[in-house]
């Protein structure tokens, strides 16, 4: 059963809100500790609770395009290797050589083996152990069972999702993704850069329209709309629509006909730590991974259906990026502003109003795995 309603669906929503000047408001508000902000102790629980149960993207499919293709990085403070075998399918492991514990791969690249530079064991793509240098030292290893430890990587819809932990949390209705990350789009760039922020101050800034006007007076605010935005959930994630100014020419278009592409951005934010973003020219794939209650490591992997060497659209590409990154440094600077104030004692709670549902949908789906269902009706509560 689809859970998201169609682009028909959300211009009509969309519309009707500027015609009365309103926005999709939630059925209740919430108040988070914060607290939750800065306990070590909370991080701690996230991570095990909600990050390693829950199948969590890892990367954009776009990342391992050929055979061979891996990606290594930490995940939860797990590092972990993903790759593509020769037949197609995407796996993922721990990142740990089976003698002494070194990685056996950093960061990207694409090859036919992995080989542990600290004493050369050597594993296949398909992470089974394939030499071990004089091997009559080792008269009792069993190589079938010292390949590299895997972890659940599953690929839907243009994403790899790895589970590293059982049992895995419930279905995350991944089929609503369907389209979002089509196969024609490749992998631009990657950038990855770590702020003095939690986590989740940094993701609370994707999922609300309500500060459009006061942080982005001179960037998305003028092509937008304040405080004006649809508001979706399916499972433990959401979808938040972000129309721009543009979607009036749609009125004149019959209402079956109507197509929001270049209309507005959709965010939809993957729990626990991931948001996609889509764009006229661009999709972006947002992960927040935490370093500390007070740190956050922010990869941002940019697909685009536009073709290499064309120099026409890599300037328009440019543009839009560079777009893009002048409002997201607005966002950070929020966040980290909002960092640094935890430390004033001024607030007990964040208040999320009725504007922030996909707020208040984030939190108490954390609240739920964290806590179980009796903690988030107590944090709902105050």
């Amino acid at each position: 059963m689809t859970l998201l309603a169609d682009d028909q669906s959300v211009a009509r929503r969309i519309l009707d809100h500027i015609d009365h000047s309103t926005t999709d408001l939630s059925a209740s508000t919430w108040r988070e500790p914060v607290e939750h902000y800065r306990s070590p102790g909370r991080l701690a629980l996230e991570l095990e609770r909600a990050f390693r149960h829950s199948p969590t993207p890892f990367c954009p499919s776009a990342a391992l395009a050929e055979p061979g293709a891996y990606l290594a990085r930490e995940a939860a403070g797990t590092p972990i290797l993903a790759v593509r075998g020769r037949d197609g399918e995407v796996r993922a492991f721990r990142n740990a050589c089976r003698h002494r514990g070194v990685q056996v791969a950093e960061g990207s690249g694409c090859g036919t083996a992995f080989v542990c530079r600290y004493h050369g064991w050597t594993y296949g793509l398909d992470g089974a152990l394939r030499h071990v240098p004089h091997a009559h030292g080792f008269p009792d290893l069993d190589p079938a069972r010292h390949g590299l430890v895997p972890v659940r990587a599953v690929e839907r819809h243009g994403l790899v999702f790895v589970t590293q932990d059982e049992p895995e949390l419930a279905e995350p209705c991944l089929d609503e993704l369907a389209g979002v990350l089509p196969p024609e789009l490749r992998l631009h760039s990657v950038t990855e850069e770590v702020f003095a922020a939690n986590w989740k101050i940094l993701m609370d800034g994707f999922l609300e329209g309500y500060h459009l006007r006061a942080t982005h007076r001179r960037t998305f605010y003028p092509i937008q709309f304040d405080n004006l935005n649809v508001i979706e959930r399916f499972g433990r994630n959401s979808r938040v629509a972000f129309p721009y100014q543009r979607i009036g020419k749609l009125r004149s278009v019959p209402a079956a006909e109507r197509s929001v592409d270049g209309m507005l951005t959709y965010v939809y934010h993957l729990f626990p730590n991931v948001v996609v973003a889509t764009f006229p020219l661009t999709r972006a794939v947002i992960v927040q991974e935490p370093l500390g209650v007070d740190r956050t490591r922010v990869i941002n992997y940019t697909l685009t259906a536009l073709p290499e060497g064309d120099a026409d659209a890599e300037a328009a590409l440019k543009s839009a990026l560079d777009f893009q990154r002048e409002g997201a440094a607005e966002d950070r600077d929020v966040a980290c502003s909002a960092q640094r104030a935890l430390a004033s004692g001024a607030n007990e709670f964040y208040e999320f109003g009725r504007f922030e549902g996909a707020l208040t949908h984030f939190h108490r789906s954390l609240a739920e795995v964290v806590n179980g269902a009796a903690g988030a009706a107590r944090a709902a509560s105050g």
